[in-house]
């Protein structure tokens, strides 16, 4: 039996515990303060990114892993023992990672590494990545492990609602006086993935509300369908996250296990503290 090896990037918000667990492989979206470069995750964290966004008064910027960062994992993944390589990148609708995961391929010409585009990120990126690993586990193949990664895709939904605009103006993805004004109305947005980009899909006026709506639009979406896999996703705020899995336990059927993870600063810094979603598998 061919070895598999299961490679994404941090942008999945895979928290480490888990892929070590499940032999999966991170590369490390970079943060950049200045002249200085830090590893999302690995050498950097939301607490520390954040002080210091608060105390520069202005964004960090953020960049995809070099080709050679990804030809360095996937040289580990075959000194391993891998026959074959699987890679699972963050929508190339939002960052350049994709192509850099394809042209470290060139650094080991004739190696079997595959590079998939998820179109997602954070964890329905990082529910791909389980499910070919888990996949893989159970001796499938690399195309089975794949079509086991776009199925869940397939069947995986997002919905966040943001805290502040704060952090959106700063990257000037709004405008600084439409973000003033949402900010006075105490505006809170609910996110979502479409066609592979981070879409603003509703505006709420409070928080509570905001967090009863994004939970709202995850039922409406299982529409009777069991939910398999869910993952409260946050920004620096771990007990807002608890709470809101309480919320959400009373109004829908979840499962026993919710796993909960937390934007790396790769993402975080575009939707800013105190954001919290969730992210649902659902069944067929």
């Amino acid at each position: 039996m061919k070895k598999i090896a299961i490679i994404t990037d941090t942008d999945s918000s895979i928290p480490l515990e888990v892929a070590k667990a499940n032999n999966i492989l991170l590369v490390p979206i970079m943060v950049q303060f200045g002249e200085t470069s830090f590893r999302d995750i690995f050498d950097i964290n939301n607490p520390t990114t954040f002080s210091r966004i608060d105390k520069d008064g202005k964004l960090p910027t953020t960049a995809a892993p070099s080709p050679g960062q990804f030809a360095d994992v996937y040289k580990a993944a075959f000194a391993l023992g891998a026959d074959s390589v699987l890679c699972f990148t963050v929508s190339g609708e939002i960052s350049a990672t994709y192509t850099a995961a394809l042209n470290g391929c060139e650094f080991l010409p004739g190696k079997d590494i595959t590079v998939i585009d998820t179109k997602s990120l954070t964890m329905q990126q990082g529910f791909m990545a389980l499910a070919a690993s888990e996949a893989v586990s159970k001796g499938a193949s690399k195309e089975e492990a794949i079509a086991a990664a776009m199925d869940v895709r397939d069947r995986s939904q997002l919905f966040a609602a943001l805290d502040t605009l704060k952090y959106l103006a700063m990257s000037g993805r709004v405008g600084h006086l439409t973000a003033g004004m949402a900010n006075m109305l105490n505006v809170k947005p609910i996110l979502t993935i479409r066609d592979g980009k981070l879409d603003m899909l509703e505006k709420i006026r409070t928080k509570n509300k905001s967090w009863d709506r994004a939970i709202e639009l995850t039922r409406e979406k299982a529409k009777g369908k069991k939910i398999e896999k869910m993952c409260i996703v946050h920004v620096n705020v771990p007990e807002a996250a608890s709470k809101f899995e309480s919320i959400l336990r009373s109004k829908i059927e979840c499962p026993q296990k919710i796993s909960i993870a937390e934007l790396g600063p790769g993402l975080s810094i575009h939707s800013g503290v105190g954001m919290v979603g969730v992210v649902t598998v659902y069944s067929h």
